[in-house]
């Protein structure tokens, strides 16, 4: 028995000396030490943050709500929050001291002291879990807790007792514990699964399908609107007859129909049958995480199940294991946060599939203290945002969470993707086959598919399939090429990445060096301060530098014409003034210069794939075919977009193209540009998406809960017209099921007429009436986000004073996806958000029964709206067009409110002018009431009261 071992077993009886814990919800103070919980004033909560050990529930937060800077990391700052991820690794929790409450098992806390009593004992909770003889893992937590003593963590010593009370091995090797990659699993090669047959599903066997999941879910019943929803959602999964005639079928499903178990029944009959991966696409990550947890019904196993059930994001999503191995390093040599890179360690070591955005990664781990942004234990820095993967060169790469993933996915029977992947992983198979090569061995054909949240699937589209040339763009393409150029600064060049693999070609050498010296001409880092400076000295270095800086005098010019403020700059490119002419010759020459050597380089490595197939490894080829993807979606996408941009000021006059439109814009923040970009976007995204996407499937189904527009001759054409269905060979079918909720008993829509929109006082006292006629669960929803501050400024103290607390995007330290789940989990809390929060909100219950429009969230009316609604718009001025999105938004939004039968809900419009016809969206059985504020307070206050729990 070792010394250490021995001291271990004679441990004394397990106690915990706890320090106070200290909760600030708004307007509020509540201390918990041995003598019990009790309220203090803000001084004496102050002293207690800033003068000695104590627990808090996200410090930054805690701060905030003193009106204090968020406090560095120190030994006497005990966030419970960290020791949660230290505890239970890649478990949800949300970020609050009812979040850790929840998240452990007990009651939700009311009061201020009630959750300085819940957050003391939940750290005597967590400390006990550790102390059980069964806690997995015991001697790798101990391991990393040591090291983590040493970074001066201020749980350290208490989790050190706790995990020497139960039983610890004698350790082997005496590690820090950081190096989670050397005891994670490898992936292995599986031999190709082949292609998908064509087997169909027919209604009858979705229908007895889904009868299974509902018994699998606890669900005796089948619910009649759900049962003909996956009947006819098995349409998409019956054979095409024709190459370009994919079965497309538009479904619109009211809220509470059960859709998603509707569409998994045929979707997962069909890859069974067929031995293929039907997709199914989300536009939102919330939907994903639901999609996820539905499949359980599938394969309750869950071993099973994460073979079956596979969810793919791009990337950039995923952590990097070599960059968390270089942030680890600097910081055991003191540059970085050693104690934040343990914590992202230990995750890693538990993480499902390593995914940093939406996955099990605690979203809020990086923004407890103030450390520094190049520092943080977040995506931002231990993700692969820039493409610089070395693929198989790296010491890490069997080990990698991509690669599982990417490998995974080829088995899997379901695939649940984002809209924006599944886009460019066709356009970029598409742009492959045009060229005559073979499919990407990190894509896959998409046969059939399903796009929920369909009405997002424009906007994808329109994101997906645009062109950027800015400065930030044109930046990081220059890093791509020839890395980071700063001192100190971490990250791989095309020399670092593929320098090895040419050096035996003397073409492929002359040509990487070639594109390194080309590269020199794009924009470095510091670029806004050089087009842009606040003094007003430009000092542009380089053709694209000296293009932005003629942009930005063509935009200051003119966009007052379009309008600016809060969203920046932005002017028509047509007629484009001199300067911005003659700077473009040069820019595109300069980026024709980049282009060939890549293109060169592209070519040179095709030919070493071809040539030396029988010499190349397995490693080596993973690494050449890594590097032409990265190679293939810069030279022969992006920099052709630009220089097709840069072409067409020459070429096209100054009449507008009829399928693209071409603008100059400025991005601002905090009153200064920080960014200047020419943009083009196609006035109808969906001819791409039908080409790459639609067209080249078997079948799709786009579904929704707002898909159709009930004010239209034909509900669905606005449907057809967004989706690239109206133009198919083979005609779209089309499927409305309504929602099974009474919406005329359990919700009230209310438009208020006595409200002047514009005043920001009014609209922050009619929504603090609301809310304290609720007793809290109000969300606010607002169209900019400068009046949602304002608005903030004013409420935040009305509702502290009612003991209600108040979130809002833009102004807490939180991520949206961690705010939702703050507000989920406090029943009484209140939110304001912006549209990313409408979308992402998926609150049933209590937590949500209040909804309040600032106003009518028309679309703003910039270039590229004026040109489609110019497009696409009816009636005076294209009025049907404006009224279309803006009645999808309320439907949307609305669809928020009730998510079970049994949630109430008043859903309010602040905004008098706002249209009766905006609200032909919204469900049968609901009624819009005009009335002034005061009875509209009243009746929310009766009709939220007659809710039980």
């Amino acid at each position: 028995m070792t010394v250490e071992s021995a001291e271990i077993s004679t441990a004394s009886p397990l106690t915990f000396d706890l320090p106070p814990a200290l909760a600030t919800p708004p307007g509020a103070g509540a201390v918990c030490d041995d003598q019990g919980a009790r309220k203090i004033g803000r001084g004496a909560a102050e002293g207690l943050f800033t003068g000695g050990d104590v627990i808090v529930a996200h410090a930054g937060l805690t701060a905030r709500r003193l009106g204090l800077a968020p406090p560095p990391r120190s030994a006497e700052m005990l966030d419970a929050l960290e020791l949660f991820a230290f505890v239970r690794p890649a478990r949800f929790c949300a970020p609050s001291a009812t979040g850790l409450a929840l998240a452990l098992g007990r009651e939700e806390p009311r009061g201020a002291e009630d959750q300085a009593a819940a957050l003391r004992a939940a750290a005597a909770d967590l400390l006990a879990e550790l102390a059980a003889p069964a806690y997995p893992g015991r001697e790798e937590a101990y391991t990393l807790a040591l090291t983590l003593e040493r970074a001066g963590w201020g749980w350290a010593s208490r989790v050190l007792q706790a995990l020497r009370a139960g039983p610890l091995r004698d350790r082997q090797q005496r590690g820090s514990g950081l190096d989670v990659w050397a005891r994670l699993q490898e992936w292995e090669d599986e031999a190709p699964r082949g292609e998908a047959g064509s087997a169909p599903v027919d209604s009858e066997s979705a229908r007895i399908r889904l009868d299974k999941l509902l018994q699998a879910s606890g669900l005796d019943e089948t619910r009649p609107a759900q049962s003909h929803y996956a009947a006819e959602a098995a349409y998409a999964f019956s054979p095409r007859n024709e190459e370009g005639r994919p079965r497309v079928l538009l479904a619109e499903a009211g809220t509470g129909t059960g859709k998603t178990l509707g569409y998994l029944a045929p979707a997962s009959l069909w890859a069974e049958r067929n031995a293929g991966a039907a997709w199914i696409s989300t536009y939102t990550r919330a939907l994903q995480r639901q999609i996820d947890r539905e499949s359980r019904a599938l394969w309750p196993d869950e071993a099973e199940r994460r073979r079956k059930t596979v969810v793919r994001k791009g990337r950039e999503n995923y952590l990097c294991l070599l960059n968390l191995q270089d942030m680890v390093q600097a910081a055991q040599l003191g540059n970085g946060d050693l104690i934040g890179m343990a914590l992202a360690a230990r995750w890693a070591a538990h993480t499902r599939d390593g995914d940093m955005t939406g996955g099990d990664y605690p979203g809020w781990l990086p923004g407890l203290y103030a450390t520094a942004p190049m520092h943080q234990a977040g995506p931002a820095n231990l993700v692969d945002r820039r493409g610089e993967c070395v693929h198989a060169a790296c010491p890490h790469y069997r080990l990698c969470f991509v690669e599982k993933t990417i490998r995974a996915s080829r088995r899997a029977d379901l695939v649940v993707a984002n809209h924006a992947l599944v886009m460019t992983q066709a356009a970029f198979d598409g742009a492959r086959t045009a060229r005559g090569l073979k499919q990407d061995g990190e894509t896959a054909a998409l046969k059939r598919i399903v796009f929920d949240e369909g009405h997002h699937l424009f906007d994808a589209a329109d994101s997906a399939f645009s062109a950027c040339l800015s400065g930030q763009e044109a930046a990081e393409l220059r890093r791509w090429i020839r890395g980071p150029e700063g001192r100190g600064r971490r990250g791989r060049g095309l020399e670092q990445r593929l320098g090895d693999l040419t050096a035996d070609n003397e073409a492929a050498s002359k040509a990487l060096k070639d594109a390194l010296q080309a590269a020199a001409q794009l924009p470095g880092e510091g670029v806004s301060g050089r087009i842009a400076p606040a003094s007003g000295e430009v000092n542009p270095i380089g053709p694209i530098e000296r293009f932005l800086v003629a942009a930005l005098e063509q935009l200051r010019a003119r966009a007052a014409e379009t309008g600016g403020g809060e969203f920046g700059l932005e002017c028509a490119l047509r007629p484009v003034t001199e300067p911005v002419l003659e700077a473009a010759r040069e820019a595109a020459r300069a980026i024709a210069a980049v282009e060939a050597p890549l293109l060169a380089l592209s070519r040179h490595l095709e030919d070493i794939l071809d040539e030396e197939a029988a010499e190349l490894d397995g490693a080596a080829r993973a690494r050449i075919e890594g590097s032409l993807r990265g190679l293939d979606r810069r030279a022969r996408m992006t920099l052709p977009g630009w220089r097709s941009m840069l072409a067409a000021l020459e070429e096209g006059g100054d009449e507008p193209d009829p399928d693209y439109v071409d603008w100059l814009s400025a991005e601002a923040a905090f009153g200064r540009i920080h960014d200047v970009a020419l943009r083009r976007h196609w006035i109808d995204p969906t001819v791409p998406l039908e080409a790459a996407v639609v067209m080249p499937s078997h079948g799709v189904l786009v579904t929704s809960a707002t898909l159709s527009d009930p004010a239209a001759d034909d509900p669905f054409d606005l449907a057809r017209l967004r989706t690239g269905a109206a133009r198919l060979i083979e005609p779209a079918r089309t499927l409305k099921v309504d929602s099974p909720f009474d919406y005329a008993t359990n919700s009230r829509v209310i438009v208020v007429n006595d409200l002047v929109k514009d005043d920001p006082r009014q609209i922050a006292a009619a929504m603090r009436e609301l809310f304290l006629a609720a007793g809290g669960g109000g969300l606010g929803l607002f169209t900019a986000i400068r009046r949602l501050k304002a608005v903030y400024e004013r409420l935040g103290p009305e509702l502290a004073r009612a003991g209600l607390p108040l979130y809002a995007q833009h102004v807490d330290p939180l991520e949206v996806g961690a705010l939702v789940d703050v507000f989920r989990a406090e029943r009484d809390s209140c939110l304001l958000g912006t549209d990313a929060v409408r979308d992402g909100v998926d609150v049933p219950g209590r937590s949500l029964r209040v909804l309040a429009f600032d106003r009518v969230p028309w679309p703003r009316p910039d270039l590229l709206h004026k040109a489609r609604r110019e497009r696409f718009g009816t009636g005076s001025g294209g009025r049907s067009w404006d009224d279309a999105l803006a009645r999808g938004r309320i439907a949307q939004a609305f669809g928020r409110l009730i998510r079970r039968a049994d949630d109430r809900g008043v859903f309010v419009m602040l905004d008098a002018a706002c249209p009766t016809r905006l609200f032909a969206a919204l469900p049968p059985g609901t009624e819009v009431l005009r009335l002034g504020l005061a009875e509209t307070v009243e009746l929310t206050k009766g009709f939220l009261a007659e809710q039980t729990d």
